[in-house]
């Protein structure tokens, strides 16, 4: 039996099919329960700080053990996954994550949460790099962005999901069970996942080609369902030397900077502005049940533009997609402390949320793991998802600060000077990856080869 697979060729020709479909329900349910676990801080401290059971320094160290624990999960995912591969990782994360998550239901004292929420944060921030780029290296190259746009989906799915169920389990049986919630669908997740195959294109990458071989086989099987298969692009071999230093020498240190730099703009844009929504309103002279109102309906702008990402995409291009959606939350950005009609002001936060989140779709889930090749993706990744994780830790003094400072316009500021760095970033230093596979990619920057643009 031949051993060379050719890999990428053969999973870009397959049909979309029930293969792909099963792939994407068990990693997107599992980054849905991520995005659910990250924004249940909001549901849960108000109520642990009125029944006294935690201080406001304590809420602030929970805040920050789950942003230090993200970092941390990040950065150490990446070496993970690409030394012992993508399967291990994202069962590994999502079992931390959902014991972790059980055992916060139980805490005796706030402190004990704490501790909780800081090993979540582990596994939340792994989740987020190893489940994209797992999703990566299985969906075609034609309608990659597509399936990786939804798979932001799922998890921005999870901040309106937090909110509405939320407000009808936490006033019935308490803050504890929206981690008994988070932890139990974990765990379900966890033992689904089992079935899910590991990376044929990792398995060829590190020298594990029979295997590689065998799964390619059964993957090919089942897409195929009794139909004849088109013939795979053929093999382009490029390997990428999988030591550290080849993401600090070209061409990979430019994509690192996108990625840095991308990743700290839409980290920065969620954790300083739309997770704050709520106190600006409040300060604003809002009550606190209509700021709760104005903060549902700016959260349903999440899938809605997280779904335009997705479907964008892979028509309009990454690039493209990127800088237009970033021009529209710098004018937006300018506009909305201008208003404060009681009716304009959540139509036009909506309106800024939708962008936000069309980054958000294009950035975590489908240009980030785009950017670099299958030995070094999840490390590379993993780096550039600390410093995005690693800016949310100083986020919240610089919000403060500015806010007392200059209000909303203040904040805004930040936000928009952020936005600007990105496009001149993304238009100069930036790949247009649409419709290439990912072998393609990594054999042109191998040659040193500029990569050709897709029009």
């Amino acid at each position: 039996m031949s051993t060379s697979v050719n890999a990428g060729g053969r999973l870009d020709r397959l049909p979309i099919g029930p293969f792909h479909r099963r792939i994407m329900l068990l990693i997107g349910i599992g980054m849905f329960f991520d995005g659910f676990d990250i924004y249940i801080a909001g549901t849960v401290l108000g109520v642990t700080l009125k029944s006294g059971f935690s201080t406001l320094p304590q809420n602030a160290a929970f805040i920050s053990a789950t942003f230090v624990g993200m970092m941390i999960g990040s950065f150490a995912t990446g070496f993970l996954g690409d030394r012992y591969g993508r399967r291990f990782t994202y069962q590994f994360n999502l079992l931390l994550f959902g014991l972790a998550s059980l055992a916060a239901a139980f805490s005796p004292n706030m402190i004990f949460l704490i501790v909780c929420r800081f090993l979540m944060g582990v596994g939340l921030g792994a989740e987020n790099v190893v489940g994209y780029s797992t999703m990566t290296e299985f969906v075609p190259a034609r309608t990659r962005g597509k399936w990786l746009g939804f798979t932001a989906v799922c998890v921005v799915t999870g901040l309106p999901a937090a909110l509405l169920i939320a407000s009808v389990v936490v006033p019935t049986f308490g803050w504890r069970a929206m981690f008994v919630l988070g932890g139990v669908g974990a765990l379900i997740v966890w033992y689904l996942r089992k079935a899910l195959p590991e990376s044929p294109r990792w398995l060829e990458a590190v020298g594990r080609t029979e295997e590689a071989e065998n799964l390619m086989q059964a993957i090919e099987k089942e897409a195929a369902q009794g139909r004849p298969l088109p013939p795979p692009e053929p093999t382009m071999p490029a390997p990428v030397s999988p030591a550290l230093s080849t993401l600090f020498a070209a061409p990979l240190l430019s994509r690192m900077i996108v990625g840095a730099v991308c990743l700290i703009t839409i980290n920065t844009l969620l954790y300083g502005f739309v997770t704050w929504l709520p106190v600006f309103f409040i300060k604003q002279g809002l009550s606190v049940a209509t700021s709760f109102g104005y903060s549902l309906l700016m959260a349903l702008g999440a899938p809605v533009g997280s779904a335009i990402g997705a479907l964008t995409a892979d028509r309009w291009g990454r690039k493209p997609t990127i800088i237009g959606a970033s021009m529209v939350a710098v004018i937006l950005g300018i506009i909305y402390p201008m208003i404060s009609d009681p009716v304009l002001l959540p139509a036009v936060g909506f309106a800024l949320t939708v962008p936000i989140y069309v980054l958000v779709a294009l950035l975590f889930g489908i240009y980030i793991p785009e950017l670099f090749p299958t030995e070094v993706r999840l490390r590379a990744s993993g780096l550039v998802n600390t410093l995005g994780r690693g800016a949310t830790i100083v986020t919240p003094f610089l919000v403060v600060m500015l806010f007392e400072a200059r209000g909303v316009a203040g904040v805004m500021a930040m936000m928009i000077g952020l936005l600007v760095v990105q496009i001149i970033t993304v238009w100069a230093l930036g790949i247009e990856p649409r419709h290439r596979s990912l072998e393609e990619l990594r054999a042109e920057e191998a040659e040193g080869v500029p990569v050709r643009q897709v029009t």
